[in-house]
């Protein structure tokens, strides 16, 4: 089966991924993947730094985080945007053990040959969104719905 997507530089930020092919609206793409570390480790270890404006983080569920950082892929190459052509879909194991739920990237649209793929990366922190961490978080997909931050309001 031919590849559809490939990571190379991005102009929105570092890699990207691109779609090589034609992608149709509803296509699931790639899987997220990577190691299942529970919040708690996340949070005490190296790679959750909400200071680093740069995360391979993907909330799973309530009990677990996947960290590209290890065992990752392509998928955690594609970049946020406020007006994206993918979105990060949850598939929600039958067991009980939810380590085994997993994230899928779908076309929202169809997708041309050249084109880099995005979803909203929704991301939302417990501490106040002040100015400097905005600037830590900032977005620059270049949408015309372009928020200029990846976090999420306040609700």
């Amino acid at each position: 089966m031919a590849r559809k997507i490939i990571a190379r530089r991005s102009q929105i930020h570092g890699n990207g991924v691109f779609a090589l092919s034609s992608l149709k609206k509803g296509e699931r793409l790639i899987e997220y993947k990577g190691q299942r570390r529970t919040h708690e480790d996340v949070d005490s270890g190296d790679t959750g730094d909400v200071e680093s404006g740069h995360t391979f983080l993907f909330t799973l569920n309530d009990e677990y985080v996947i960290d590209a950082n290890h065992g990752g892929n392509t998928a955690r190459w594609i970049n946020h945007s406020c007006d994206p052509n993918c979105e990060a879909v949850l598939e929600e194991d039958d067991g009980k053990d939810r380590r085994k739920d997993r994230v899928f990237i779908e076309a929202k649209r169809s997708i041309k040959p050249g084109e880099e793929l995005t979803y909203d990366y929704g991301i939302t922190l417990d501490e106040p969104h002040t100015a400097r961490l905005k600037k830590i978080w900032a977005c620059h997909c270049g949408s015309k719905k372009c928020t200029g931050t990846m976090l999420k309001p306040k609700r």
